[in-house]
């Protein structure tokens, strides 16, 4: 039986308010890849406690993390391609989801930006007065990570073919994009 070659899966990264989702989406529909929603991941307890204002801890994040990477195991196990969404935002978190398939796609961008973006979505668990605590933890993929980072005040469009271009070579090995 042939072994199977893991494609890439992508980790939509940032701190909430950054996109992940809807660059997320426009990925998978471009590329016709699996798309998670790592907040779907989440406890019920997790998000009551976000929803209520309370910042997450180490303690909280870690069986979240664990289920976001059962998720990419799967992925890479099957040979196949994948898009996540998860904030990821310190490096050990991110040591968490590291695999050989994984790139980090890292949103990134002003904070009255994401603020904004924050305060103008509706329906979200996750109140804008989290933001701070949120760039307080992040940690930015270091150059020794497979990490690029987007700016959020890109266009979505362009925040895909910036993307695009940069797992190039892995779509080229066989994953390719629908057209």
């Amino acid at each position: 039986m042939p072994r199977r070659v893991a494609r890439p899966v992508l980790v939509v990264m940032g701190v909430a308010g950054a996109g992940k989702s809807t660059l997320a989406a426009l990925l998978a529909g471009r590329l016709g890849w699996p798309l998670q929603e790592g907040d779907a991941l989440h406890p019920q307890a997790n998000l009551d406690k976000m929803a209520a204002g309370q910042p997450l801890d180490d303690a909280d994040r870690r069986p979240w993390l664990r289920l976001v990477a059962a998720w990419i195991d799967q992925r890479a196990a099957a040979g196949e391609p994948g898009i996540v969404t998860c904030s990821a935002l310190r490096r050990d978190y991110r040591d968490m989801l590291r695999r050989d398939c994984v790139h980090f796609v890292h949103l990134a961008g002003d904070r009255h930006l994401l603020a904004q973006r924050m305060h103008d979505r509706s329906g979200h668990f996750m109140p804008p007065s989290l933001l701070d605590s949120q760039l307080a933890t992040l940690e930015a993929p270091g150059a020794d990570e497979q990490a690029i980072t987007i700016d959020i005040a890109l266009a979505p469009e362009a925040q895909v073919a910036a993307v695009l271009a940069w797992i190039g070579n892995d779509i080229g090995n066989g994953a390719v994009p629908a057209s």
